[in-house]
């Protein structure tokens, strides 16, 4: 994933904040630099092209969040904890920056470059748990699995943002239902949903 600037970043979180505050995919560059605090000037010379920038912040966030996840899992074994972990870290985001939150919530079902979060590492995961015989599910209910795991996730995010649920019990809750459902036995699910969460790398964006 290449390096944004400084004034790209800005300008990048600012129109996250449109784009989850008023549910569309289109900005312009007067509405984007005033909600950057910045000179329309700044906007053309930072950004190439203003009318797909929904696009390139989707995509960057995508990027983004499945490197800094799989810098930590990377020494983790066992694909059970692994999915334990990313399903945890969502969840936590959702508390700590509500805007990428709220993005992810309205945009992450139907976005081409937001759906890799979900078919990358994760489908891994399931995959790999599969083979070792850790997961009960058929292989060709992969899908429906990847589903499943990305509504709990979803959910567990919306439960944080409406103040339902702290997020150490929306992520330990989902990881350990979406576990059980794979096929892992209740009490070790609850284990392994329920473990410290090592520091995740701190967000660029």
């Amino acid at each position: 994933m290449a390096a944004l600037t400084p004034a790209q970043r800005r300008l990048y979180k600012a129109a996250l904040q449109l784009f989850a505050d008023t549910g569309v995919t289109r900005v312009g560059v007067s509405e984007l630099a005033q909600a950057a605090g910045v000179a329309r000037g700044t906007v053309y010379n930072n950004i190439s092209d203003v009318d797909g920038l929904f696009f390139e912040v989707a995509g960057h966030l995508s990027a983004e969040m499945n490197e800094r996840i799989a810098l930590v899992i990377r020494e983790v074994e066992d694909p059970a904890l692994r999915l334990a972990y990313g399903i945890r870290y969502f969840t936590r985001r959702a508390h700590e920056d509500p805007p990428w939150g709220r993005f992810m919530c309205r945009f992450a079902l139907n976005t081409a470059s937001l759906q890799e979060i979900w078919t990358g590492q994760p489908v891994k995961d399931l995959v790999e748990g599969l083979e070792k015989g850790r997961y009960r599910f058929k292989r060709e209910q992969l899908i429906s699995a990847v589903a499943v795991l990305t509504g709990a996730v979803l959910g567990a995010m919306l439960l944080v943002l409406e103040g339902r649920k702290t997020w150490r019990e929306a992520g330990s809750d989902a990881a350990e239902l979406v576990l059980v459902a794979l096929g892992i036995p209740r009490d070790e699910a609850g284990v392994l949903a329920g473990g410290e969460l090592p520091t995740l790398p701190p967000a660029p964006l």
